[in-house]
């Protein structure tokens, strides 16, 4: 499996009002280790950033006068891309600059040259609902040092992205087994006769029932009380 985890840097915050990208990073992953491929460009823009956006990236003006433009760069950003998963922390802002940078050199919008779009915001979403899902906010959360990270940066976002990716997704593989290797083993398991084995079943104590019943009100708060379980009646 092959990923690519991706982050940009704009002018601004609206590619449809002229914002265009000035940073690219990548990052590559195989199997879920890092291979140490990366892809790392600063662009030209061509205008002029917004303040607000230098005070986060700190990239200038002056500084991004030589630096090649898009359309010098894109073959590149491609090929490295192609036909792999693409992970990218709120990907509807990303891919949005990176479609209309590819229309305004009339090539098909990003989607099309990879195999899938990840967003990792929405992932975080789905597992910390009402909580700040930021890639800062991830880092401290995950145990991921960012200490590093005074201003952001295309390919230091794109590896710690890596890295929480990692740990949120840590242990999905546990229950993966290939048909193709193993087979014997897997027939053992098939003929287990799990009648003979008696389940052990341990109630919650009250101190435990009472953390449960909270963490379901944080949840069903966080979701504005649209909770399935709420709706149910009490099973009797």
């Amino acid at each position: 499996m092959r990923q690519i985890f991706l982050d940009t840097e704009t002018t601004g915050l609206s590619p449809d009002s002229g914002d265009r990208i000035i940073e690219i990073g990548c990052v590559e992953m195989i199997n879920r280790r890092l291979s140490g491929r990366t892809l790392h460009r600063y662009l030209n823009p061509e205008r002029r950033n917004h303040e607000d956006a230098v005070k986060i990236h700190g990239l200038t003006d002056d500084f991004l006068a030589d630096k090649p433009l898009f359309a010098s760069i894109v073959d590149d950003l491609l090929a490295f891309v192609a036909d792999a998963e693409i992970v990218i922390h709120n990907a509807n802002f990303d891919v949005g600059f990176l479609n209309e940078e590819l229309r305004r050199l009339g090539r098909p919008k990003f989607p099309s040259f990879v195999s899938r779009i990840t967003d990792s915001l929405s992932m975080a979403r789905e597992m910390f609902p009402g909580k700040s899902n930021s890639l800062d906010a991830l880092c401290k959360r995950l145990e991921v040092d960012n200490s590093n990270r005074a201003l952001h940066g295309a390919l230091l976002d794109a590896g710690l992205l890596a890295e929480v990716y990692i740990r949120l997704t840590r242990g999905q593989n546990a229950l993966m087994i290939d048909a193709g290797e193993g087979g014997a083993a897997n027939a053992s398991l098939e003929a287990l006769d799990f009648s003979r084995f008696e389940l052990r079943v341990i109630p919650a104590d009250a101190a435990e029932a009472a953390a449960h019943a909270a963490v379901l009100a944080e949840i069903d708060k966080a979701s504005g009380g649209a909770t399935v379980w709420r709706q149910l009646e009490p099973v009797a």
